[in-house]
């Protein structure tokens, strides 16, 4: 069943980026640049959760394998994410790509903890 709402709508009729330059020139706000990098750190943080991720994909799908494997690579692939989640992006940069990081994961429907979103606000509480 296909979540509808109104994010979902935005995003997929291409008007997120409209709506959202709109509202951050009516506040005043700069439009977010495009081509700032995300720092090495967040870039290392990403790897380690991609590779964390892929440890986790194999571990599910190993024949034989121990649940305690499963354990551990889960262990490890949602300690990852939780790190990403965490990171208080203060870059524009960082900022940028951790938000994309994590709504292509959450379009995958696995940022589904809450203790994703707490360390995702907590994060913000951080930057300023």
């Amino acid at each position: 069943m296909s979540r509808i709402n109104r994010r979902a709508l935005l995003f997929h009729s291409g008007s997120a980026v409209v709506a959202s330059s709109m509202t951050s020139t009516a506040l005043g706000a700069k439009p977010p640049t495009r081509d700032q990098e995300p720092s090495s750190y967040l870039r290392a943080l990403i790897a380690a959760h991609m590779a964390a991720y892929a440890e986790f994909g194999k571990a599910l799908h190993e024949i034989g394998g121990r649940s305690s494997d499963r354990a551990r690579a889960s262990w490890e692939e949602e300690r990852a994410l939780l790190a990403i989640c965490g990171y208080p992006a203060v870059e524009e940069g960082d900022r940028l790509a951790k938000a994309r990081y994590l709504l292509k994961i959450e379009a995958r429907g696995e940022l589904d903890l809450a203790e994703h979103m707490q360390a995702v606000l907590q994060s913000t509480m951080l930057t300023g």
